[in-house]
């Protein structure tokens, strides 16, 4: 299995053209299973380059033969009767069976700027994984308050582990109506996306601590042990960072963590200001 995340920055790349083809062909070239894109816009034509479209639905048409499930953080009236929505987008070639739309911790920090975030969670259909499924969970963390940041990892983390809950203690399935239907949850998660800090921030402490659920691992190192981690931003524009750094992570439940084969980031698209990364597992 074969899972791509990306901060595709609204299909802006650096010449500064918004160009979602181009983005769909550099994410299309990973041969992955599973897209994970941050940073997805519906109707904002202000964006610098311009969004004015629905990007969550024109991504779907261009990746045929994948279901798509949208998750938004910020979603703001247009001032003309529409909405104007900025968030998460998975593609999947396998089927979906579950989705869960989390919205992540806001506490207030006047000092900065923000945004509502959110985290987007699709059960995919995995029958070789343990319970049948495997969440996966693509998310985007403020950029601007570390405040903010360390509570919505404390809330990802609880999210994970209410899912592992969920999976290995399912709801009776009683109740006859569909809403209600029980369907494999999947005891194994991928947590993936911009987590805007770099490798070792301490906000992220709370994803590998020890409970009674699976802690959570940084895949890197599964996969390269202490090769120095290949940067995922400010590889080509440094507006944002003076040296190049890692941001973007999978993170993956301790039970699973042997299914780890690789994690490459493509280091040559100059498609957004974020590189694809892409894990492998068998």
């Amino acid at each position: 299995m074969r899972i791509l995340s990306w901060n595709i920055q609204w299909g802006r790349g650096l010449d500064g053209k918004v160009d979602l083809a181009r983005t769909a062909e550099v994410a299309r070239n990973s041969d992955a299973d599973i897209f994970c894109l941050q940073e997805v816009a519906v109707n904002h034509p202000n964006l610098l380059g311009g969004a004015p479209m629905d990007q969550a639905a024109w991504l779907s048409g261009l990746f045929l033969g994948y279901e798509s499930v949208h998750g938004v953080g910020s979603d703001l009236p247009d001032g003309l009767g529409g909405r104007r929505q900025f968030g998460n987008l998975i593609l999947s070639r396998r089927p979906i069976l579950q989705v869960f739309r989390h919205l992540l911790p806001w506490p207030a920090d006047p000092a900065v700027p923000s945004m509502q975030r959110a985290a987007l969670e699709a059960v995919i259909e995995a029958p070789e994984f343990p319970g049948g499924a495997l969440r996966v969970i693509a998310t985007h963390l403020e950029y601007y308050s570390a405040v903010q940041r360390a509570a919505q990892v404390e809330a990802l983390r609880g999210i994970c582990d209410a899912g592992w809950r969920q999976a290995v203690a399912p709801p009776s399935n009683a109740e006859t109506d569909p809403p209600f239907a029980v369907l494999p949850r999947g005891a194994g998660c991928v947590l993936c996306g911009d987590f805007n800090s770099p490798a070792g921030a301490p906000e992220h402490a709370p994803l590998g601590r020890p409970g009674d659920a699976p802690a959570l691992l940084d895949a890197w190192p599964l996969a390269h042990g202490t090769v120095p981690r290949a940067p995922t931003f400010g590889v080509h524009d440094r507006r944002y960072i003076a040296e190049p750094a890692c941001y973007d992570f999978f993170w993956l439940s301790e039970n699973i963590a042997d299914r780890v084969v690789d994690v490459r980031v493509d280091a040559a698209t100059e498609a957004s200001d974020h590189q694809p990364v892409l894990l492998t597992m068998t």
